[in-house]
């Protein structure tokens, strides 16, 4: 009787997701709080042959598979090191393992995210800080070519999603966690931009490694999806309920060019 109601239950949340818009060989960039989903038949694994029964074996999975836990310039390291003595410090920066894009978890990207990484079919790509994981038969397109200087802006998996007109499927999250946001960040004029620096192996030997890139702030990402949302086409945000959440699809396309001329306007003008 469970395997049946467990059937049923995958059925019910693919359906759900139909209705919201998802069809047949859709490329998605998923996020998702399975708490707020509410309860799921297999947990995380039942949400995601939910999802994948929704795009179907033409459509394809992304999900940000980000490490902050290997470096020591991330707003996770500052957290976990906050109050320790300088010995303490130098061993959590020790203990800290270099990326491997095979092994390395990303446990604070959910974990739905976790369940597409270590899907034995999956890929993910090279960046030892903000990989993306990915299924289907687009993936290793979409995936191909993440520069490691390059977290989320045209030399990575965001500027690829864009150009295969993909969606974001925001399951009980809201746009403050929108990672598609960030290439916004890129195509603003002159961007401003910091250091950042994370363990990484090389031929086998583990080292830091520091480089420069776009400065990332998703502080204001709540206000510029609601902004976006009360401006957009229609046809491009569709929202619907999933479980107990409410839940979005939307066009990463136009929220990424809503993105870039809302962030110009808005971090220019420092409001």
């Amino acid at each position: 009787m469970k395997d049946v109601l467990d059937v049923t239950d995958r059925a019910r949340t693919t359906a759900a997701l139909t209705a919201l818009g998802v069809r047949p060989g859709d490329v998605l960039l998923v996020h998702a709080s399975m708490r707020s989903l509410g309860p799921v038949a297999g947990g995380a694994r039942g949400a995601l042959d939910a999802v994948r029964r929704a795009v179907g074996p033409a459509g394809t999975v992304v999900v940000p598979a980000f490490t902050p836990e290997n470096s020591d310039t991330s707003p996770h390291y500052r957290e976990r090191v906050r109050g320790l003595d300088a010995g303490a410090v130098d061993a959590v920066r020790a203990a800290m393992p270099a990326y491997d894009p095979a092994l390395t978890p990303a446990p604070s990207m959910g974990a739905l995210a976790e369940t597409v990484r270590t899907t034995a079919e999956a890929g993910r790509s090279a960046h030892p800080q903000t990989s993306f994981a990915a299924l289907g038969p687009g993936g290793a397109r979409l995936l191909a070519g993440h520069r490691p200087d390059c977290h989320l802006g045209e030399d990575s998996p965001l500027a690829r999603l864009y150009e295969a007109d993909a969606r974001i499927l925001l399951l009980g999250t809201g746009y403050a966690t929108c990672t598609a946001f960030h290439l916004g960040e890129y195509r603003m004029p002159g961007p401003p931009r910091r250091s950042y620096r994370c363990v990484v192996a090389s031929r086998g030997v583990r080292r830091w490694w520091e480089y420069e890139d776009v400065a990332l702030d998703d502080g204001d990402f709540a206000a510029l999806g609601a902004a976006f949302e009360e401006a957009a086409a229609e046809g491009d945000v569709r929202v619907g309920r999933v479980g107990t959440a409410q839940c979005r699809l939307v066009r990463l396309r136009p929220a990424v060019d809503f993105a870039t001329t809302w962030l110009t306007e808005h971090r220019t003008a420092g409001s």
